[in-house]
């Protein structure tokens, strides 16, 4: 689906020290569709006072509406229009970092030569030590090609590069981890497979990124098959461990029954088939999936699931999720009084919450709502700390069940940014890894005692 995000921009200007002058300009510019954001004052003198005001616009025309309205506002100029995004993404949002400082020929000998020699040495004798002497168990790849990038789809790897960056962000400022981004220029899943084979002895864990259905699946399989790190395919099982949170969430608060529902999965996508699975693995019974797709279909029969139709899921189903990448594939004439409805398509989803809600759903929701940063920080956390050979399902459950836990009354999920649910599902994700006999058992200094 096409890209809807509304544009942000700042506006910098200078309004005339005249009463009802911000006034008039606020007005004009609800008139003409603007939604305004945050308003800061920067100086002020006895003739003019000067703000930035943060604006939403729909797209580039009504950008410059707005703006035209702003400077035709008696008392107002403006001084500059700044897309933030932009800046903040200029040269980059991440970098590598030296964790000791270089600031003598004493250290230097020590990170370098000839002190590093004697660490060579020990992991040439002993390949393990690299775990405990180099920032490879500290270290995750995050690999795309491109070909799945958030609602734009298949854009190449390159252009790809400022969701993979902001992976990383995430990953270090949430769990302390330091994410590598890696971009493959093939399309090919065995070239795509044999390079990320070929680069792995770096990196302590694979994160598969952005990568489009059904190829994701094969290439997903055949890593974990051949490598003993943890590999994920964040799209699939990040996305399938916050959904599932959020649906026990919702369960709880509408009093249905999850073990007992009857589940429809619109879409069987990446997200859409990894939320299936992880479903009827939770449940012991079948979801019910509708795609175009007759490869996914089959998919979604080998692993115990029922083909259907989006009427037939619409009008039976007790919980529907939706997974699709089409707005308003929902109408509000198929909701059935009491259903729980997921709609996580970004950045429309299917049918808006309110919608829904309106139309007789107990419960919906919307992808703003359901976001996997709350999953994959803390699932690769804990499962490089227990040093676990694979990411298993009990393992996404665990960290499922540890988020929907963690959830204040009255939200659908916890705050993705507070640091203790991630380290909570860290020590989930690692504990599961060590009673499944997957860890290899060394010390787990971020998860403490």
């Amino acid at each position: 689906m096409a890209w809807e995000q509304k544009l942000m921009r700042t506006v910098r200007l200078r309004n005339d020290q005249v009463p009802g002058t911000l006034a008039s300009l606020l007005a004009a510019m609800a008139e003409s569709g603007a939604s305004v954001g945050g308003i800061k004052l920067l100086t002020e003198t006895p003739s003019s006072v000067v703000r930035d005001i943060s604006i939403y616009a729909e797209d580039g025309a009504h950008l410059e509406r707005i703006l035209s309205v702003m400077r035709a506002n008696p008392g107002t100029n403006i001084i500059a229009v700044r897309d933030e995004v932009l800046e903040l993404h200029r040269h980059g949002k991440i970098a590598m970092r030296s964790r000791a400082p270089v600031d003598s020929l004493g250290a230097l000998r020590k990170v370098y030569t000839p002190g590093v020699a004697e660490v060579c040495r020990k992991i040439a004798d002993d390949p393990t030590q690299a775990r405990l002497y180099t920032g490879i168990s500290q270290t995750v790849a995050i690999v795309t090609d491109g070909t799945a990038v958030l609602g734009l789809g298949d854009i190449g790897p390159v252009a790809g590069m400022p969701v993979m960056e902001g992976k990383a962000m995430l990953l270090d400022s949430l769990v302390g981890l330091s994410g590598i981004p890696v971009l493959v220029n093939t399309k090919d899943p065995d070239e795509i497979v044999d390079t990320i084979v070929n680069i792995a002895p770096s990196f302590g864990a694979i994160q598969l990124e952005d990568v489009s259905a059904p190829r994701c699946f094969q290439i997903e399989e055949q890593l974990m098959h051949r490598l003993d790190i943890p590999v994920m395919h964040d799209d699939q099982h990040g996305t399938a461990v916050v959904s599932t949170a959020a649906l026990r969430v919702a369960c709880n608060a509408t009093g249905m029954d999850l073990d007992r529902a009857r589940v429809g999965q619109v879409g069987l996508g990446a997200a859409g088939l990894a939320i299936a699975k992880m479903l009827m693995r939770l449940t012991a019974n079948p979801v019910y999936g509708v795609d175009l797709s007759e490869e996914l279909l089959q998919r979604l029969e080998q692993e115990g699931g029922v083909r259907s139709s989006l009427e037939a899921i619409m009008a039976d189903s007790d919980i529907v999720i939706a997974t699709t990448g089409v707005a308003g594939l929902i109408k509000p004439g198929m909701v059935r009084q009491g259903q729980i409805i997921l709609a996580l398509s970004n950045p429309n989803p299917e049918i808006e919450p309110e919608a829904a809600e309106a139309a007789g759903a107990a419960f919906a929701a919307d992808g703003k709502s359901v976001n996997n940063v709350l999953g994959f920080p803390g699932i690769f956390r804990g499962a490089m700390e227990a040093n676990a050979s694979r990411i298993t399902q009990e393992m996404l459950l665990a960290a499922a069940e540890t988020i929907a836990e963690l959830t204040p009354a009255g939200e659908l999920v916890p705050n993705p940014l507070d640091k203790a649910v991630h380290r909570a599902v860290a020590r989930a994700v690692a504990q599961k890894a060590i009673e499944q006999g997957i860890s290899r058992g060394e010390y787990m200094p971020y998860l403490g005692d």
